[in-house]
């Protein structure tokens, strides 16, 4: 009996060495997929990413669908605390997208494009979207 214990926690310990890291995944990337223009909406996305991006995840903001509004220049009087919070985000390495049928769609001009946000294409967001480990939400 006193052996078969000794194997089993020989075994055991092996199984705990061997198994990956409890820590695996904590810099996989994070994906936002930001389509609303609502304000507090968008504030939680945007504060949500923040967070996970100073944790060390990579951090790409996707300006999808109303989304295009929040990085437009003639809008900083409506979204003035998400631009904000966009332009802190760009300056702490994040990326931040806007999707170019989405700002034709809204006459949303690049020349009205905040500094630092990229006009998306398939590659460019595919790229960040279907990254090893990404995870993505939705607001």
């Amino acid at each position: 009996m006193k052996r078969l214990l000794s194997f089993l926690a020989a075994l055991a310990i092996a199984i705990v060495a061997l198994a990956p890291a409890a820590h695996a995944g904590d810099k996989d990337p994070l994906f936002v997929n930001l389509t609303t223009d609502e304000p507090h909406r968008a504030s939680m996305a945007l504060a949500f990413g923040g967070n996970q991006h100073g944790r060390g995840h990579p951090l790409t903001v996707f300006l999808n669908d109303r989304g295009v509004h929040l990085a437009a220049k003639s809008q900083a009087g409506k979204f003035g605390a998400q631009q904000k919070s966009l332009a802190e985000l760009m300056a702490k390495g994040a990326t931040v997208l806007a999707c170019a049928m989405c700002m034709k769609h809204y006459g949303v001009a690049q020349a009205d494009l905040m500094a630092g946000v990229k006009i998306g294409n398939p590659e460019m967001t595919g790229s960040a979207l279907f990254a090893d480990g990404a995870k993505s939400l939705t607001w």
